[in-house]
This record gives C-alpha cells, sequence and structure tokens, in this order.
C-alpha cells in the first residue's frame, strides 16, 4: 500500500488537488481557477474539458510538490461541485454543450411547469429535494428542450449524463467507468433516497432515458483504477462524495446531531440525521450523506447560493478589492456594518426561502455610508444566511445545536466566525485542517483501500484549531437578527417571473 490519498476537489471556481498523510495533514496542494461563463443573467456554465484538463494539471502538481510518485498513492478519492450538469458523446467522450452549472436558474420555468402540473409533491416524496432549478434532472430537460436533437441520441444510449465525479472518473478510466454515489445521484431530483436507486417514474417526468444515467455505487469502494498515462501509472479510483458531504464527512460528523458548515461559493449546513431520512418541513433538503458497504447516512441540508460568491462580485463586479484576501482588511476597517444589510440574492435565494426571482439587495445606505460598510455587510450575510438555516434545521430535526464545525474558503475570516458565534449564541469550532472537503473524499478513499481502519481512525485525526464563543447579549443578537429578516422579505419576488 502506498503511503498517502491524493484528493482531487473539482470545485465551482477552481479545481483543486491535495496530497494527504494519514494522519490527515496536508503534504502538498495545487490550485487552478475555472473560467465562469454566464451567457445572461441567472445562467452558469462552465466547459467540462477546463474542468477535466484544470483537474489533471493541479492533480500532477500536486504530487510533483509533495513528492509522492503515483507508485506510493494508495488511492484517490474524488469531490466535487454538484448538481451542476454535464453531457457527452459516449463514442468520443467529448461533452455536447456547457456543464449547466448549479447556480444556474436555467431550468426555472421548467420547474415553474412541472409544479404547475401537480409533480412537486412526487419529486418531493421520493427525492427529498424541492422542485427547483437548483439541481441536475430540470438542467437535462432544458437542454434537450435546447437541444433536440440531443435527446434523440440519449435514447439510443449515446449520449451520456453526470454530475462532475462522473465526468471526471470517466475521463480519468480512459471511458471505461460511468459511476455515480449515492450523495451526487441524490441531488439529480432522479433519484428515489429510499430505493436508492434511479426512479423511473422521476425519469419519465423529465424524459430522461435511463440509458444515459451512471451506475450508482457506494461512496467508498474500489471502483476501478485510472488509465495509466494520466499519472504516470495505474492508481485505485475508490472514494465518491458531493463537496458538502464529503467536507461533512471530513469533519467527522459521523454521529446524528452533530453539523458542519462550509462557506464556499455557496453556504452549506448539514446535520447527520443518522440511518434514516428526515422529512423537512421548513423548506430544507433530505439527503444521503455517505453510503459505505450496504449502511447509510442521511443528512438534512440547507443550501444558499451566494455566500464567499459575494465577495467575488465586491471584487469582479463592484471593483472595491483588486483581490478576494483583500476583503477581511477592507471589512475590519470600520466597527460594523453602520445599519448596511447586503442580501445577496444575486441568482435567486436557496433555503429557507426557494425564491428564484428574489433580488441582490443593499438597505441602509446614508451619505456616510462607505465601500468598508458594504464590505463588511457583504461578509456578514453569510453568517446571517447561516441563522436561518440553524433556525429551520432545529425545528426539523427538533434539536438544539451545542456547536457548530465550520470549513471552506471564508472559515479563515476570524472576524466572520465571530459574528457567526454572536449571531447562533453557540460556539463555533474551526479544525486544524481547513481543506475538509477534499480531506472527505481522502477519508472515503482511504477507507476503502484499508489506509485507515474504520471511521474511529478518521475521528481521532480531527484536531482544533480556533474556537469562537459568543460575546454579545441576547436582545443585540435578536434585533440585528430581525432586522435581517426584514432585509430579505424587501429583496423576495423582485425580478419578473420568467415564463
Amino acid at each position: 500500500m502506498g503511503n498517502a490519498i491524493l484528493a482531487l476537489d473539482q470545485g465551482t471556481t477552481s479545481s483543486r488537488a491535495i496530497v494527504f498523510s494519514h494522519d490527515g495533514t496536508i503534504r502538498a496542494s495545487a490550485q487552478r481557477e475555472i473560467s465562469q461563463i454566464l451567457p445572461e443573467p441567472g445562467l452558469v456554465e462552465h466547459d467540462p474539458i477546463e474542468i477535466w484538463e484544470s483537474q489533471l494539471a493541479v492533480a500532477r502538481q500536486a504530487l510533483e510538490r509533495s513528492g509522492v510518485g503515483a507508485d506510493e498513492v494508495a488511492a484517490i478519492g474524488i469531490t466535487n461541485q454538484r448538481e451542476t450538469t454535464i453531457l457527452w458523446d459516449r463514442k468520443t467522450g467529448k461533452p455536447v454543450t456547457h456543464a449547466v452549472v448549479w447556480q444556474s436558474r436555467a431550468s426555472a420555468p421548467i420547474c415553474a411547469r412541472l409544479k404547475a402540473e401537480g409533480h412537486e409533491q412526487t419529486f418531493r416524496d421520493k427525492t427529498g429535494l424541492l422542485l427547483d432549478a437548483y439541481f441536475s434532472g430540470t438542467k437535462v430537460t432544458y437542454l434537450f428542450e435546447k437541444h433536440p436533437e440531443l435527446a434523440e441520441k440519449a435514447r439510443n444510449g449515446d449520449i451520456l449524463f453526470g454530475t462532475v465525479d462522473t465526468w471526471l472518473v470517466w475521463k480519468l478510466s480512459g471511458g471505461r467507468l460511468h459511476i455515480t454515489d449515492p450523495s451526487n445521484a441524490s441531488r439529480t431530483l432522479l433519484f428515489n433516497i429510499h430505493t436508492m436507486d434511479w426512479d423511473d417514474e422521476l425519469l419519465g417526468i423529465l424524459g430522461v432515458p435511463r440509458a444515459m444515467m451512471p451506475q450508482v455505487r457506494p461512496s467508498s469502494e474500489v471502483y476501478g483504477e485510472t488509465d495509466a498515462e494520466w499519472l504516470g501509472r495505474t492508481v485505485p479510483i475508490a472514494g465518491l462524495a458531493g463537496d458538502q458531504q464529503a467536507a461533512t464527512f471530513g469533519q467527522a460528523c459521523f454521529e446524528p446531531g452533530s453539523a458542519k458548515n462550509t462557506y464556499g461559493t455557496g453556504c452549506f449546513l448539514l446535520l447527520n440525521t443518522g440511518d434514516r431520512p428526515v422529512r423537512s418541513e421548513n423548506n430544507l433538503l433530505t439527503t444521503v450523506g455517505w453510503q459505505i458497504g450496504d449502511k447509510v447516512t442521511y443528512c438534512l441540508e440547507g443550501s444558499v447560493f451566494i455566500a464567499g460568491a459575494v465577495v467575488q462580485w465586491l471584487r469582479d463586479g463592484l471593483g472595491i478589492i483588486s483581490s478576494s484576501a483583500e476583503v477581511e482588511r477592507l471589512a475590519t476597517s470600520v466597527p460594523d456594518s453602520g445599519g448596511v444589510y447586503f442580501v445577496p440574492a444575486l441568482v435567486g435565494l436557496g433555503a429557507p426561502h426557494w425564491d428564484s426571482d428574489a433580488r441582490g439587495t443593499i438597505l441602509g445606505i446614508t451619505r456616510g455610508t462607505t465601500a468598508a460598510h458594504i464590505a463588511r455587510a457583504a461578509v456578514e450575510s453569510m453568517a446571517y444566511q447561516t441563522v436561518d438555516l440553524v433556525s429551520a434545521m432545529q425545528r426539523d430535526a427538533g434539536i438544539q445545536l451545542h456547536n457548530l464545525r465550520v470549513d471552506g474558503g471564508a472559515s479563515v475570516n476570524n472576524q466572520l466566525m465571530q459574528f457567526q458565534a454572536d449571531l447562533l449564541g453557540v460556539n463555533v469550532r474551526r479544525p486544524r485542517v481547513a481543506e475538509t472537503t477534499a480531506l472527505g473524499a481522502a477519508y472515503l478513499a482511504g477507507l476503502a483501500v484499508g489506509f485507515w481502519n474504520d471511521i474511529q481512525d478518521v475521528s481521532r485525526n480531527w484536531a482544533l484549531d480556533s474556537e469562537f464563543k459568543p460575546r454579545i447579549p441576547a436582545e443585540k443578537r435578536d434585533a440585528l437578527c430581525r432586522r435581517w429578516r426584514d432585509a430579505v422579505r424587501r429583496s423576495l419576488g423582485w425580478a419578473e417571473p420568467q415564463t
């Protein structure tokens, strides 16, 4: 067995590769940004070839930097931006359209049509998801309606569907593996989380042929090997999980009632509910966390579309910072937001509102408002949105969170983490290894090949970096959150509904 695990972390804004040691520490990493294709407002696309080439490049780079040869890699684990939809030609292996990114609202009119036809409850009951453009299934329908010739080819088995994990495994294996895992499958609107299989009724409603769907395999299993040309020799591919489920695994949230929040492009709060799916009455999602052997772990999830991406907008759209790293310095140059609230509904609002027609709103601007106040309000919006998720989740699960484990790029922002603890009224715990998404994929792969013995072995690796404790009184917390809710109400339903 090798002495390291290679994790591939393909995200919304970049492709990353990390080499991990047995103790869960990072030996080396590499990262490359990927292009955001924005054809029109509300639409977000990626180039699948760029996704693949950037991911392969950083994998090679991370191995080179670590001094670890491919023959020393025990296994590869893959984690990915979820719901992003890729179609490719089975024979040529080439994508037939751009990837439709999870953020894209392209299929919102299809969702509205399906709701009007009375299908919403069927999808909710079988998948645990809301009928929303966020998920993969309606993105496939959108592509078929836009390119009718693809639908016919798909029925003949000539066009394949996959989320990003499936695409990467297909490319890595030289087209020998067309697979996914339940954590990714459960984000498609096509997978029945009770039978743990693609659902023929849902496939029929969305017009998606079963012939184009990947095989669903457990999240931790040796699926096959990479083609030798990519890394110089074959390496086992042994772990798959969508990014948020992988982060939950990497945070060692193995007990029911444990929770983590990831501050990435979006914001994602997951609560382990054990071996049973808990139905949400508060507009959260019921999803598969992971499957190891025959054992399935379920989670409740709250998904916020725009979290760290708001910082990119401050840089690229507003131009008040020249790099994302500058935002903490600018935001902490003022003692508070000066009464400014920023609801970052730049592509609508996700949980718990699910309003495709909400739009970004900045309230409380005066002549004294500066770029620093707007930056601070933008950063604080991540914490406010998390409070909305925690509140809904506690009502659904009937539990009170005692602490929250955090990760993701924005979790390194100490001011944000302190504000999060203040708003939640519970301790916020940041681990020493912040790259928990990649770490979760590494753990799943390593468990499959015996690199780690069991989840207790994995749990022992978790180590605390910083703990943030609430500092403000309950009355101030309540007043801040009340004002936030008022700002959210003013952002709802602003766009002209799509038809």
